[in-house]
């Protein structure tokens, strides 16, 4: 895709909202560091108040995932999650707003090695990205040590597009950006040696995929990875963006290729990718998007596991 380009009519007033939604969005990321993290915390605090359908599915979530917690031990993770997903609003605008130098000085990476490796034998990547709720600044960290590629999916409102596209392209040079649709765009990257950001671990329904253990749950997983990994002759490699305690900044840790992948086999792929993602999740639970619903599409016959949220959503509909 073409670079994101400034048109008037994201003048019109019917944009002013968003305008200056942006322009608060950008004063708060001028704070202190660790403003915007207690911030963010207060943010998290009043999101679990208010926002009750996430509330539930997280709920949910965590009672599936780690039915060998406490009720209190897993209220404590749902608290500690929630000021996760209120201080990564805070770091989006960091990555979007920040210079790249300011960013810099807050994380550290290890294993930038794998990445380089295939890509001095002319092999691409697919760098194999979680939804931990530092995706966001994490993508910017990545994209300041190597070239990425990036996948793309457009906001309904133009001038959030607009920005959200100026935002995560501003460190990369020379990076390239697919709609999630553009398949033969990515597997062209891959092919001419490129890295190409992946993240798996949604559910997009079973069309595209096949139900791969997470958490001991049947979870639909694409089997995107194996495909683009076949077709793109390339590695998977993973990483993750962790949170340090105290205001430390971030860790950031490039994993070896998951070289089993492709094995020829879709289900066993998706498979190795599940097992990955688990165990990362249980290293670091607090900082996982659980608001997701991982777990929306079920076997025939299975149960719903997030009712009393879809009939919440089906309510507010109603009052509409």
């Amino acid at each position: 895709m073409e670079k994101p380009h400034f048109r008037a009519a994201l003048l019109h007033p019917r944009y002013w909202p968003t305008w200056l939604l942006f322009a608060f969005w950008y004063l708060v990321a001028q704070l202190p560091y660790r403003w915007q993290l207690a911030l963010g915390r207060g943010l998290g605090r009043l999101m679990l108040r208010l926002a009750s359908r996430r509330r539930t599915i997280a709920e949910r979530n965590l009672a599936l995932c780690f039915p060998e917690l406490s009720e209190e031990e897993r209220a404590e993770l749902l608290l500690r999650n929630f000021d996760s997903n209120g201080i990564a609003l805070m770091e989006t605008g960091m990555a979007w707003f920040r210079s790249s130098q300011w960013l810099r000085k807050r994380f550290t990476i290890e294993g930038l090695e794998h990445l380089r490796q295939p890509q001095e034998r002319g092999q691409g990547v697919v760098l194999m990205a979680m939804h931990f709720t530092t995706l966001e600044i994490g993508a910017a960290f990545m994209a300041m040590c190597h070239k990425v590629d990036g996948m793309y999916r457009p906001h309904k409102n133009p001038v959030y597009d607009y920005m959200q596209r100026k935002g995560r392209e501003r460190h990369g040079e020379d990076s390239e950006v697919y709609q999630r649709k553009d398949v033969r765009g990515m597997l062209r990257a891959l092919k001419r040696g490129r890295s190409v950001w992946y993240a798996p671990d949604q559910d997009y329904g079973i069309s595209h995929g096949v139900f791969a253990p997470l958490f001991g749950q049947p979870a639909a997983t694409v089997t995107a990875t194996s495909r683009f990994a076949r077709l793109g002759r390339a590695q998977v490699v993973p990483y993750m963006v962790t949170r340090l305690e105290g205001g430390a900044g971030y860790r950031v840790v490039v994993y070896p290729p998951i070289k089993e992948i492709p094995s020829g086999d879709e289900l066993r792929d998706a498979v190795l990718v599940n097992q990955f993602i688990e165990a990362r999740l249980r290293e670091n639970p607090s900082q996982y998007m659980w608001v997701h619903r991982r777990f929306k599409t079920r076997p025939e016959g299975a149960p719903d596991v997030y009712g009393e949220a879809r009939k919440r959503k089906r309510r507010r509909k109603k009052r509409r």
